[in-house]
């Protein structure tokens, strides 16, 4: 791959996992309400779950949903319920939790790679860079290199949003504030269902 296509591949990596989604909307909230290292797990899952997605999409995935589209109406729908779900989950989150014996429960690992099959925008981002980055003369290799970079630049970027929300734990520690708090990033998060209904 050339430099211009590899540079091209991290502006576009960095400006789509920087941007606000479902993803950077649940790891603000994860943040918030539980702390840095409380959402590892889940940083690890939403940039893993991504390169895995992105990889069986480039191996042949993609052309799958092409010859049996039902499928990704069903996908759709579960996307549709499961989002509902994860808003109501954000909206009604009660206290800040301080501690590892503290109630409530962040995102794990493998609940935020399974997410990634259903984020509207992570699909689209996958779609769009496997479209744009993978040579079809060295498809496995430049899959690949996809793949790594997405990853390389995705990690930092989403993590940058669990840092804001940490930095929100003092100011949002009062419950009313943390509440509305709540409320909002939980209506944000089912805006994000509308891409889904209309695609």
């Amino acid at each position: 791959m050339a430099w211009e296509l590899i540079l091209g591949l991290v502006i576009f990596a960095f400006a789509s996992s920087i941007t606000p989604g479902p993803n950077n909307i649940m790891l603000l909230t994860s943040g918030v309400n539980y702390g840095f290292a409380r959402t590892i797990p889940h940083i690890f899952g939403v940039s893993l779950g991504l390169f895995f997605m992105t990889s069986c999409l480039g191996l042949g995935l993609g052309q799958l949903l092409k010859l049996y589209p039902f499928l990704l109406t069903y996908l759709k729908v579960f996307a549709f319920i499961y989002l509902i779900y994860l808003s109501w989950r954000i909206a009604f989150s009660k206290t800040i939790s301080s501690g590892p014996n503290s109630t409530g429960k962040p995102m794990s690992f493998i609940e935020a790679c399974l997410f990634q099959w259903i984020n509207p925008k992570a699909v689209i981002m996958a779609i769009t860079a496997l479209s744009l980055y993978v040579d079809p003369q060295n498809p496995l290799f430049s899959l690949l290199l996809v793949g790594i970079i997405f990853t390389l630049v995705n990690l930092p970027s989403i993590s940058v949003w669990v840092v804001f929300g940490v930095s929100l734990r003092n100011f949002l520690s009062d419950p009313k504030r943390l509440r509305i708090f709540n409320f909002s990033m939980g209506g944000l998060l089912l805006l994000s269902i509308i891409p889904i209904i209309f695609t």
